[in-house]
């Protein structure tokens, strides 16, 4: 099979940071492609640059030089607030707002990136809500009574509401039981079908729906081959 048109691409990413007085390149020339349904699994050991590699594709690292790509258009082309509404990101440490269930959800469309956007309607967040297995979940219920695996869940949904084109995962099951972790990747399995492309940073789980996998060490990117080629 061959390899589908990139949805984004990056180019000879290349960051350093300070280490004991000295730069240290975090990235060393990373190139990646993803094709929309895929799946990409990114691994490396603790302090690799795996979550920097993920700030740099969402242009959130100042300093980052490189050759980025969405469905072809360069990111030069593209204002970074645009890009972020196409390229998410949902770090490993997602705080919900304080509020309801509901006024989370739609907190992604009070941003003036998102201002000519009709937000969902109420019916449309409970059907999003029933979809991901949240159906004991009321759309006026504080966020602060959900528990571990219902917060991530909505964390995850809020942005998935925003239909953006990329998913960027930090480690999105690290604190989370089977079932929640279970349920998470299916609701990313279903993103990627309809086709989006996922890069999910793993840790404790490996996942097992993954199309690519990638491993970052030293800078640098290995890996990259599609399971279906």
């Amino acid at each position: 099979m061959g390899v589908a048109t990139a949805l984004l691409s990056a180019r000879e990413l290349t960051a350093t940071r300070a280490v004991d007085g000295r730069d240290v390149r975090v990235l060393d020339g990373v190139s990646l492609e993803l094709a929309a349904g895929d799946i990409a699994e990114l691994r490396g050991p603790s302090g690799a640059g795996k979550t920097t590699l993920l700030l740099a594709l969402t242009r959130l690292l100042p300093g980052a030089v490189g050759e980025l790509a969405l469905a072809g258009v360069p990111a030069s082309a593209v204002e970074p607030s645009a890009w972020r509404t196409e390229v998410a990101l949902l770090p490993q440490r997602t705080a919900l707002s304080g509020g309801t269930v509901e006024s989370n959800l739609l907190l992604p469309f009070s941003l003036k990136a998102r201002s000519s956007v009709t937000p969902p309607s109420t019916e449309r967040l409970r059907e999003a809500l029933d979809d991901v297995g949240l159906t004991d979940v009321a759309l006026d219920r504080d966020v602060a009574r959900l528990s571990v695996g219902q917060a991530a869940r909505v964390a995850l949904l809020r942005m998935l509401l925003t239909a953006p084109q990329v998913l960027l995962l930090d480690e999105p099951d690290a604190s989370l039981d089977d079932a929640s972790a279970a349920a998470v990747a299916a609701m990313t399995a279903r993103f990627a079908a309809d086709g989006g492309a996922v890069l999910r940073v793993s840790h404790l789980r490996s996942d097992a729906a993954a199309t690519v996998r990638l491993h970052l060490e030293g800078g640098r990117l290995t890996g990259g081959g599609r399971d279906d080629a």
